[in-house]
């Protein structure tokens, strides 16, 4: 066992303070990271606040991690002592079911993926730690190889943000000849973009604010919609074959579902505190599919990876001390970064 210096949260709605936590010696098959980046999520916040039920308190937050190794167990054969590695949402799995067998283990169907932080360890049942810390220890299958190419810190976000847009464009098959929307222009919404583009498609930005639309452009987005301009949102309906709807806001989603084009799809990431309602005549008159993506599995995730250091894809992040993780949290709520914090971790010494 070895102590580590984080921060966590000890308590619903109560902000987060300096903890000291207890990782366990490597393994046989673990690696141990000396984490750098750590990319902060909006999933950290509602974890934190006990909004989604089953948080675990104390608890430190952090799926989007990133370092370099440490040191690695006798078996391990991926990586060695001082190569870069990355941590995202998930550390352990059923490894036999079905989805985890077929490299989805995020749609393990017996104990569920273990989450990175706010899960049990299969076995033990000890409470996981994520990277609001200095170092963590991770089974080597469910650790990524990271590129020496990119910017660390701009690299962080790709294990959350950017695998859970990648995922969906991957599994639908989205590339040259199609028209994409995005819904929302944050930290999901702008990878989503990107990926798209980097992938063919015609890709349009629909936004209730139209003063994002050089944002949008200058991330590489054909096209630009105000959703709030009525002829604007009525140009484009039966005009996407993908809607990629990052929102977790209410909206009417049926307005926007009125978009897709005879049998387009409409992909949600986002999640609304309270369900939204659909009538079923706007699927059932353009043979129209809403459905749900989650993150990627592990070896999807190191393509994703693998795919931005081939074309030189990264977050748009702010970096900042951890000291200050409580303020961003409140900023983030206002949607006021663009448009991913990523903590420095040196920054808890």
């Amino acid at each position: 066992m070895s102590t580590t210096k984080a921060y966590a949260a000890p308590a619903a709605n109560i902000p987060l303070e300096p903890f000291q936590l207890e990782r366990r010696a490597p393994g046989a098959h673990d690696v141990q990271i000396e984490i750098l980046f750590c990319g902060v999520c909006h999933s950290d916040l509602h974890q934190i606040r006990d909004e989604w039920g089953g948080s675990i308190f104390p608890m430190v937050p952090g799926h989007e991690i990133v370092g370099r190794v440490t040191a690695v167990g006798g078996h391990v054969s991926k990586f060695k002592v001082g190569d870069l590695a990355g941590v995202g949402c998930m550390v352990d799995s059923c490894r036999e079911c079905a989805s985890c067998q077929e490299g989805l283990e995020q749609y393990c169907e017996t104990t569920g993926m273990v989450g990175t932080y706010n899960g049990r360890e299969i076995g033990t049942g000890q409470p996981t730690y994520g990277g609001y810390s200095q170092q963590i220890v991770v089974d080597e299958k469910y650790t990524l190889k990271v590129s020496e190419q990119l910017d660390l810190a701009r690299v962080a976000p790709l294990l959350c943000a950017g695998i859970t847009t990648y995922s969906p464009l991957r599994e639908w098959q989205v590339g040259p000849g199609h028209r994409v929307a995005v819904m929302g222009l944050g930290g999901l919404g702008h990878m989503a973009v990107k990926f798209a583009v980097a992938l063919g498609a015609e890709v349009t930005v629909l936004s209730t604010s139209a003063n994002k639309e050089e944002d949008a452009k200058a991330l590489g987005a054909h096209k630009f919609v105000v959703t709030k301009d009525a002829e604007q949102f009525k140009s484009v309906r039966n005009y996407f074959d993908f809607i990629i709807n990052t929102i977790s806001a209410q909206i009417d989603l049926g307005a926007y579902v009125n978009l897709l084009r005879r049998d387009g799809t409409m992909i949600l990431l986002g999640v609304p505190t309270e369900a939204p309602q659909l009538h079923a005549f706007n699927l059932i008159a353009k043979r129209r599919r809403v459905a749900g993506s989650l993150i990627g599995g592990i070896a999807e995730t190191q393509e994703m990876l693998d795919f931005c250091a081939e074309h030189n894809i990264t977050s748009d992040i702010e970096l900042i001390d951890i000291q200050h993780i409580n303020e961003a949290y409140e900023r983030m709520l206002k949607g006021d970064v663009k448009y991913r914090f990523v903590i420095d971790i040196a920054s808890l010494n």
